[in-house]
């Protein structure tokens, strides 16, 4: 009797020991987080942005045939992007810059990849006067917009502080916006990047979905969340207290759903009929359902997560 009762006593003690250590860990993750304190984990996050929507474009540009040269920047852009932001994950100098200089490089191409797909619709028979059939039909408009999404990370990192440390290079002339986000203040401005890529994903999700007539009724989740998602975003921009409380809730709605669409998607691509040979593989992941997709709606919440943890903007 005795026995139990000090095993008993030794194993909750145990117990309250990890609960300590888990909450003390948190406390500090919360903490680096409010103070911009997180460059490498953001970097390592922008490498594996990286990888997702380098694969995504190269693949579907692979479709495409590459008729266009243009075509080849942004796979070529995402694979240096990866690895600067790898190269950042242990180098806060150089490192730091190169991802910054690929970040902003990258999202011009993500904009300028956007033209090309509203000009490729343009050119469909019909153009814009069939504006439902030559979307679903053509480029997918948004895809260039949110290829950028690993870029925008990127260039945000570069501006952080590394976890434990002081400033990062160059952190004590840093002004206005840079300032701002140098310390963890862009909740708003994060939120607004949350909703806009809210927007994209959204429209992304229903018109894929629609091309296959919403066979499955889970393929309505991602157009159904991205409204809830967006008016928590702009809520977020005007209220604390939504920033607080809504947002996170949705974007943690947004997370759980991209993360089971990818799921689902890597499903389709192996159900497919065909044999287990490299080209009839690689025919699969070519003309399945996107598998990398849902990752990008699963971002949106991840942005909007990261944005109710941070502070709101000094004076503004």
């Amino acid at each position: 009797m005795v026995c139990d009762m000090l095993a008993l006593e030794r194993r909750t003690a145990v117990e309250k020991s990890i609960a300590t250590d888990a909450g003390h860990i948190i406390d500090l993750v919360l903490r680096h987080v409010r103070e911009g304190r997180f460059q490498r984990s953001l970097a390592l996050i922008t490498a594996g942005s990286g990888v997702a929507s380098t694969l995504e474009v190269a693949y579907e540009h692979y479709k495409g045939s590459y008729s266009n040269p243009v075509m080849y920047s942004p796979v070529i852009l995402g694979g240096v992007l990866t690895g600067a932001s790898f190269w950042a994950v242990f180098n806060g100098g150089p490192a730091v810059i190169a991802m910054r200089a690929v970040s902003a490089l990258t999202l011009i191409d993500g904009a300028t990849g956007f033209v090309f797909h509203i000009r490729g619709i343009a050119r469909k028979p019909g153009g814009w006067r069939l504006p439902v059939t030559n979307i679903i039909m053509g480029p997918p408009i948004f895809a260039p917009v949110l290829f950028g999404t690993a870029a925008y990370l990127g260039l945000i990192a570069s501006y952080l502080r590394r976890e434990g440390v002081g400033l990062t290079v160059r952190g004590d002339s840093y002004t206005g916006w840079r300032l701002d986000v140098h310390e963890g203040r862009f909740q708003k401005h994060l939120a607004g990047v949350t909703a806009l890529w809210t927007v994209c994903s959204g429209v992304e999700a229903w018109y894929s979905h629609y091309k296959s007539n919403f066979r499955y009724k889970a393929q309505w989740t991602p157009v159904l969340l991205s409204p809830i998602l967006l008016a928590a975003s702009i809520g977020a921009i005007a209220s604390a207290r939504i920033a607080r409380t809504l947002l996170p809730a949705a974007s943690a709605l947004a997370l759980v759903d991209g993360a089971t669409g990818f799921f689902y998607h890597a499903r389709g691509i192996v159900r497919r009929p065909g044999g287990k040979e490299p080209e009839t593989r690689f025919h699969k992941l070519l003309y399945g359902p996107p598998i990398f997709a849902p990752l990008l709606f699963a971002a949106c919440g991840m942005l909007g997560l990261l944005s109710s943890l941070l502070r709101r903007e000094r004076g503004r």
